[in-house]
């Protein structure tokens, strides 16, 4: 069966050497349908980001646009605004038909950590074509925050398709006739539409918005951190907020989402009819996200907002991004939140998993 492939099939291909790793696979890095993929032991400050291009290594270009290579044995600190290509653990031997995404994994996507998969003769990131065989690199740039990394850390993640698995417009409707898939009237339209919640249920917290001057955060570190040491709080008594160009906003969805143990998604990054923002980086959504019987019953999206050149009022309810729903070639053999431990089940207004509650 085509889509995308599960966690026993990841399993299968590790086994059969078209995923292969420098270190054995860690217990929990394979995921319900993604394998995280895992920091090695050194990084390069480049002078700007970049793609390999048809017909050449990332290797050649490190050798132009290098700065200079930092050891992340004892760990190291990526700075604040700085941009770095971090070879990876985990190299591909892909065989015909099945092709490969990567992305941020949540917590990443959460501390503003911009990070993105390139390849040897990659064209586009995060995508990779089917047949590839060479390693993997991590282009990271931390965008608010200076962050603390070591070998083995998993910043982000894989997933592999065969064929043709998105749902359409038609086959998404029947889905949420048959297992609805938001708490609410779903907007349907090229994908599951999403609106932004700015009307809690109590109180008037709607969301954080990164301070510009900041410590380093080690990713080891989880619940270590006071998040008013990093984060302001949004607050809102009229169901809108104004976004600061070039600020970084944690917000959450009003819809709370639920995926079927048959189906992953991922959320489209970028909407440009509505409006100068980015609404994330981190888009997978595994089989089980907010499923009952997995712990979920339905989970909001966290959204990861940066405004760009203008001013921008947000409103209540106003769609900002879709899901996109692809059919898993079999029901995974774990799903999100239920036989693995999961962060983010359950979940509403949430920061990354290393800061703690003021």
């Amino acid at each position: 069966m085509t889509g995308v492939l599960p966690s026993q099939a990841l399993a299968r291909m590790i086994d059969a050497g078209e995923i292969a790793a420098d270190q054995p696979f860690a217990e929990g890095q394979i995921q319900p349908a993604s394998i995280d993929l895992r920091l090695g032991t050194r990084a390069y400050r480049v002078r700007a980001s970049f793609l390999a291009g048809q017909g050449a290594t990332v290797e050649d270009r490190l050798r132009h646009f290098k700065m200079h290579e930092v050891d992340l044995t004892d760990g190291a600190v990526l700075e604040k605004g700085c941009v770095y290509v971090v070879p990876l653990m985990e190299r591909l031997a892909l065989p015909g038909g099945i092709q490969a995404v990567a992305n941020a994994k949540s917590s990443t996507g959460r501390l503003d950590l911009l990070t993105r998969a390139i390849t040897d003769g990659g064209t586009e990131f995060d995508r990779i074509p089917e047949g590839y065989h060479g390693p993997i690199y991590a282009e990271i740039c931390p965008r608010s925050f200076s962050v603390l990394v070591r070998p083995g850390m998993r910043l982000n993640q894989i997933r592999f398709r065969d064929g043709q698995a998105r749902l359409t417009d038609t086959e998404l409707a029947a889905l949420h006739a048959e297992t609805p898939l938001v708490d609410g009237p779903a907007v349907i339209s090229d994908g599951l539409g999403f609106s932004v919640d700015l009307k809690p249920s109590s109180g008037d917290l709607v969301g954080y918005r990164a301070k510009p001057h900041t410590g380093v955060i080690d990713l080891d570190r989880i619940g270590a951190y006071p998040a008013h040491e990093f984060w302001e709080e949004v607050r809102s008594t009229d169901g809108r907020i104004i976004l600061d160009p070039g600020a970084f906003y944690i917000l959450v969805s009003r819809e709370a989402v639920t995926i079927p143990p048959a189906y992953a998604a991922e959320m489209a990054p970028y909407m440009a009819m509505v409006g100068e923002f980015r609404v994330h980086y981190a888009g997978f959504f595994d089989p089980g996200f907010g499923w009952a019987d997995a712990g979920g019953a339905g989970s909001r999206g966290v959204l990861e907002v940066r405004c760009h050149e203008a001013p921008f009022v947000l409103e209540h309810g106003q769609i900002v991004g879709r899901l996109v729903y692809e059919r898993m070639a079999e029901e995974p053999a774990t799903l999100y939140g239920r036989e693995i431990k999961s962060n983010y089940q359950g979940q509403g207004l949430k920061l990354a998993k290393q800061f703690r509650s003021a």
